[in-house]
């Protein structure tokens, strides 16, 4: 049976750049979901990760509450090539949303994204509405070793080093699925990639520190972790957010790295409970 429901994509178009972006649209209506008279959730996926899989799981709930878009990062993805970096994304996703006509928007943030989201709440405030924050990034000195696990993937992308790297993010390996691997492999074959990749590693490492610019964060923001994330520990980075004024954490169990996948359930109800509650005054 033909799917009725899909995430066909779509693009906007910059400064010559081509960007590439992800809507939600139920076929069977004819239209997109989360339709243009709801609030806009914008969506920003991780390191190299596929929003198309990564995501597919938790759209179709949240596209009942939000108008739900998720951003191709540049250099990651299908969005053009370029010399990235978190100020230049941050610069760019600000001309989506005016080329959107978006005013303001709730942001989800995971792992790289999560770093970009808060970036983007850093030096725009005013137009974010609510802030989530999945297992984000941040500045990390020391690598672990499924960082380095996905690294030596990336670098060198056979089905099987992104297999182990994969299953070593995650808490069930059996989540881990062919579809996921083989989109990973085609990414790092893109032209340039692996530059990019390197670029954005460069930059976590040695980019400026968050503690004592954070707090100028205005939003309400939800911080979540999965309790068994290897790749980056809650343990060692959530005290680089711990400083934002209106920020709350959840940490969700028998959970690795990749929340939108090895959880969607418990992770959807986590963040509609904190996007859906009315601010209190």
């Amino acid at each position: 049976m033909e799917c009725e429901e899909y995430i066909p994509e779509a693009y906007v178009y910059l400064n010559g750049h081509k960007i590439r972006y992800i809507e939600y649209y139920d076929k069977r209506k004819n239209h997109y979901y989360g339709s243009y008279d709801r609030n806009t959730l914008i969506i920003i996926h991780g390191l190299m990760s596929s929003p198309d899989i990564i995501w597919s799981k938790m759209i179709p709930t949240l596209s009942q509450y939000f108008r739900v878009i998720i951003i191709d990062i540049f250099d990651f993805g299908y969005s053009d090539k370029t010399v990235a970096t978190a100020d230049f994304f941050v610069d760019y996703l600000l001309g989506i949303l005016e080329e959107m006509h978006i005013d303001r928007c709730a942001v989800i943030g995971h792992s790289l994204g999560g770093y970009l989201a808060t970036e983007f709440a850093l030096r725009f405030n005013n137009r974010v509405e609510k802030l989530v924050l999945a297992a984000p990034a941040g500045i990390m000195r020391t690598s672990t070793n499924t960082l380095n696990q996905f690294i030596m993937g990336a670098l060198y992308p056979t089905p099987e080093n992104i297999l182990k790297a994969f299953r070593d993010m995650v808490y069930d390996p059996k989540i881990v699925t062919e579809n996921l691997v083989r989109d990973f492999v085609n990414r790092m074959r893109l032209p340039n990639i692996k530059y990019s990749f390197m670029s954005y590693l460069l930059f976590i490492r040695d980019g400026p520190a968050l503690r004592g610019r954070i707090s100028r964060i205005i939003s309400p923001t939800l911080i979540v972790w999965g309790n068994d994330d290897k790749m980056i520990p809650f343990q060692y980075l959530h005290r680089q957010y711990e400083e934002i004024p209106e920020s709350k954490l959840e940490i969700i169990n028998d959970c690795g790295h990749i929340l939108p996948i090895e959880k969607p359930v418990e992770f959807n109800e986590v963040i509609l409970g904190f996007l859906t509650k009315t601010r209190q005054n």
